[in-house]
Parts: structure tokens; C-alpha cells; sequence
């Protein structure tokens, strides 16, 4: 095996305080062939294991201990049976659509457009896509320059609307809302409270995977692709749905319309729960698969310092994702919308009897799927960043949570806010340029649309735009962040070997809190 680069104690105590920087980032530098030296210690790469990491390396347990970080698994298929189980479910939904949906959604379109315009609308909707898309663009510096200020803008911003809830709660004379939201006041208070010194170490991580997203553009490219694609398979469902809805109910339907409708409380749950676990299983496919290839994406980067907008991280993550990785994607995204079906068909039921049960079963059914959802988010990290099978990639993110568990929970939390109020902004800023067309606008005077208000019209699909496209860019970053955290835990030597900056940065936030953690 080839020797380590090391670098001698005796010189570098001999070196100024300026010297002593760069020494160590000359100990950090990988070669071919050569291992990653960390404080005169060799360490193996998650991503190259041609080199064994010595028990008891200075950089951290979870950097020199094989048994606490991931391995690169062989090149295979893992947990295929899914993969085709999706497959199958869009084979099926394709033919329902085009044997049974297509005639029943052309009638429909035609009864809903007939006598109107909506081409006004549409050209409105392309020009305030676009500026949705500019002003999400712009959202990513932004959160490059002052992440923190953003964190603790939007801790302080949740607390003021739960406040504002409960004096809108007691104006409206709703005493009991207005109890509730008191509660919800002093929980966001408190919470404010615990995770504020937490704030700079949520940060660097923010920093640091809105670098990795702005080195490998090509992945928000592939994260609006795929809510492209979302939007196609809705209407396919649709156009499904409608299909069965006119060959089960409609054409047994005797009487009246108003009498069909009331026919329908004896609709076969068994279609409605097919039809349901169809929509959401593809649905989580879709949104599990963008996750998995930032979370590749991220760690090529992490790792081997690779960016691009069309980098070989960013094609390699999207190869696996849809090839070697697709089963394990089909498998954790079938449990969640099993879930999420069931929790439709609760909801659907609601005007029958026995409304507490279903009330209650609703209630535990949704606490179920929050749970897998977020055990999901970060067993997809481990599938993108090394290729795990969906139950070993679990198994990880267990040991995760055993090792620093908390403090990832604390920072996604932190990061969440931060999407979520930028994206509303960007949101209202949308809403307020639609709001400027009216039925005087050159597109509506020449296309009259159908009737109604022109301006609240466009003033919501102005919203909708920017909350939509840059909620997309949000949830591309989210999954930046996690897939940081988990490298952070695991890989730092080959961080401060890639991107010494950040990595001091990170290193110095977690000293902070955990002096003896030995990052």
C-alpha cells in the first residue's frame, strides 16, 4: 500500500501562525493512489476503499470507523420486485385512461370551455412562470449571503404569526382557538429559545448545500423535470379517474343527476383505494427519485469535489436513481402511499357513520405516514450517496440517530422555515404582479376570457407559480442540507480536503457545542 503523506511535528512547531494553516491543508490533500491524512493520520474514503482506515484516526469515530460509516456497494439492482410493481401501476393506468378516460374527459372539457376563452390565462400563466422562476433563481444567493439572518428571521416570523393567530382567534370571539393557539404561542417561544445557539451550525449547513446545488446546477434542472413529469401523471390519473368514475357509477346510476350524486356514498372503495395507492405511489416515486439524485449529486461533490451543471455526479446520480436504485425508491415510496391512500380513503368516508372511529383511525394513519416520510428523507440520503438496498439504508439512518440524531433533527427544522417563508414571499411577490392584468391587458382585450375577475384570477396564479417553482428549488436545497449532515457525520476528512473553508466553518460551529466530539 502506498505510504501516507505526512507532515513532521517538529517542523510544524517550528512554523508561524500563518504557516501552521497552510501545513495543515497540505495534511489534507489526497494524491492518486495515496490515503487521505488527516493530523498525521491516514483515512479511508466512503467512496474509495482501496485504502483501509486505521482504528482510532484523529479526525472523529464516525470518519475512521468502517463500522459507522457507509460503503460503496457493487454495481446491481436492489429490491427490483418495486421496480416493477411501479411499472406495472403505470401500464395499468395508461390503458384505464385510454380504453375508459379519454371520451368521458373530452365531454367534460368541452362542457367546462364552452363558450369561453382561457387563452388570456395561459399566456398569463407562461409570463408569471417565468418571472417565478427568475425571482427563485434569485433566492439562492440570498441565502448564500446571510443564511443565519434567515434562520432567525424566520424563527421570529413563526412566532409572530402564531401570535397573530390567536388575537384573530379572540377577535373572532373563538375562545377555545384562541387557548389553542396561546398554547402553540409559548411552544414556539420555547422552542425559539432551545434552538437559537443552534442557529450558526444550521447555517453552515445551509451555506454549505446551496454551494453544492450552485456547482451542480443541472440538478434543479432535473428537480423541475420532475415536477414536470408530476403534473403529466395528475392529469393522466385524471383522465383515469374519470373513466371509472363513468363506467362504475354514471352508467349504473339510475334517476336524476342529483340522485346519481346521491348514489355515489355506495362507490366500491376497493377502485377507490386502487385509484388512490396508483396516484400516490407514482407520486412519491417521482419526488423520492429527485431526493436520491441530489443526495448523489451532493456526495460526489462532498467526496470528489465534482461540479458542473452537467457533472459526473449529477449524471451518475441520475443513472443510478433510475437503474440500480429505482427498486429501492419504488420500495420506501409504496410504503408511504399505502399510507397516504389509506388516509384519502378515511377522508373520503367522513359523511358516513361512525365519524369518531374514522376520525381517530384518520388521526393515526397521518402520524404513521410523518414518521415514515421522515425516516424515508434520510434512508434516501444513504441510497444516493452509496447505493444501499431500502432496509440497509434504514439500518444507517438508525445509527445516525443514534449518533447525532438530535442535532440533524434541530437543523432540518431550523432550514425548514427558511424555505418556507422564502417561498411564500416569492409567492405574494407573484401575486401582486398578476394582480397588475385586468381585462384591459393587451392578451385579455384580444383573447376574452371567460367571465369573472380577470385580476384576482391572474392575482392567483401568480401565487401559485411562485410558491409552486420555488418550493421546488426549496425542496431541491432541503435535500441538499441532509445529505450535508450525513456526510458531515461521516466523511469530514475528505470535506476538509475538498473545500477547506467550509469544512473549517462546520468544524468550528460543532466545536462550539461538542468540544470532545474530535471533528
Amino acid at each position: 500500500m502506498p505510504k501516507p503523506v505526512e507532515v513532521s511535528c517538529q517542523k510544524q512547531e517550528r512554523e508561524s501562525v500563518p504557516k501552521r494553516e497552510d501545513v495543515r491543508r497540505k495534511e489534507t490533500m489526497t494524491f492518486k493512489g495515496e490515503p487521505v491524512v488527516v493530523q498525521g493520520t491516514a483515512v479511508a474514503s466512503p467512496y474509495d476503499h482501496s485504502t483501509p482506515a486505521p482504528s482510532g484516526a484523529a479526525t472523529g469515530q464516525a470518519a475512521s470507523d468502517p463500522a459507522q460509516h457507509g460503503e460503496k456497494q457493487e454495481t446491481r439492482c436492489r429490491d427490483p420486485i418495486f421496480a416493477f410493481l411501479l411499472y406495472g401501476n403505470v401500464a395499468a393506468i395508461v390503458a384505464v385512461a385510454g380504453i375508459y378516460g379519454t371520451a368521458a374527459f373530452n365531454q367534460s372539457l368541452d362542457e367546462a370551455t364552452s363558450g369561453s376563452n382561457y387563452i388570456g390565462y395561459i399566456i398569463a400563466a407562461v409570463i408569471l412562470g417565468i418571472i417565478a422562476l427568475v425571482l427563485a433563481g434569485l433566492t439562492l444567493p440570498i441565502l448564500m449571503c446571510m443564511p443565519a439572518a434567515l434562520i432567525k428571521v424566520s424563527l421570529v416570523g413563526m412566532i409572530i404569526l402564531s401570535g397573530a393567530m390567536v388575537v384573530i382567534a379572540f377577535m373572532n370571539g373563538s375562545i377555545f382557538g384562541g387557548i389553542i393557539g396561546a398554547i402553540f404561542f409559548l411552544v414556539f417561544l420555547c422552542y425559539a429559545k432551545a434552538v437559537w445557539s443552534r442557529i450558526p451550525f444550521a447555517a453552515v449547513n445551509l451555506l454549505t448545500a446551496c454551494t453544492a446545488i450552485r456547482k451542480n446546477c443541472g440538478a434543479i434542472v432535473i428537480a423541475y423535470f420532475m415536477t414536470a413529469l408530476t403534473f403529466a401523471w395528475a392529469v393522466l390519473w385524471t383522465i383515469s379517474l374519470m373513466g371509472v368514475w363513468e363506467e362504475v357509477v354514471t352508467k349504473n346510476c339510475v334517476g336524476t343527476q342529483s340522485e346519481c350524486l346521491a348514489q355515489t356514498s355506495s362507490v366500491n372503495y376497493g377502485y377507490l383505494f386502487l385509484l388512490f395507492l396508483s396516484l400516490f405511489f407514482t407520486e412519491q416515486v417521482i419526488q423520492n427519485t429527485t431526493h436520491v439524485i441530489v443526495a448523489g449529486t451532493v456526495g460526489g461533490w462532498w467526496f470528489s469535489n465534482e461540479g458542473g451543471c452537467c457533472s459526473a455526479g449529477v449524471m451518475g446520480s441520475t443513472i443510478r436513481a433510475l437503474t440500480t436504485s429505482f427498486g429501492s425508491i419504488c420500495f420506501g415510496s409504496l410504503l408511504v402511499a399505502i399510507l397516504q391512500a389509506l388516509k384519502a380513503l378515511a377522508n373520503s368516508a367522513r359523511n358516513n357513520e361512525n365519524q369518531i372511529a374514522i376520525c381517530i383511525a384518520e388521526c393515526i394513519i397521518g402520524c404513521l405516514e410523518s414518521i415514515l416520510e421522515y425516516f424515508n428523507k434520510w434512508a434516501f440520503v444513504y441510497v444516493g450517496l452509496y447505493g444501499y438496498s431500502y432496509i440497509e439504508a434504514g439500518k444507517n439512518v438508525i445509527q445516525l440517530f443514534k449518533n447525532r440524531g438530535w442535532e440533524a433533527i434541530i437543523a432540518d427544522d431550523l432550514v425548514g422555515n427558511v424555505f418556507f417563508f422564502l417561498s411564500l414571499a416569492v409567492g405574494l411577490l407573484c401575486c401582486a404582479i398578476g394582480a397588475a392584468f385586468n381585462d384591459k391587458t393587451q392578451f385579455f382585450v384580444e383573447y376574452a376570457p371567460a367571465p369573472g375577475n380577470v385580476q384576482a384570477t391572474c392575482a392567483g396564479i401568480g401565487f401559485i407559480m411562485g410558491l409552486m417553482l420555488t418550493s421546488i428549488l426549496m425542496s431541491t436545497i432541503a435535500s441538499a442540507v441532509n445529505t450535508v449532515i450525513v456526510c458531515f457525520a461521516e466523511g469530514p476528512a475528505e470535506f476538509e480536503a475538498n473545500h477547506p473553508e467550509l469544512s473549517q466553518k462546520m468544524r468550528a460551529t460543532w466545536l462550539e457545542f461538542y468540544p470532545s466530539s474530535g471533528v
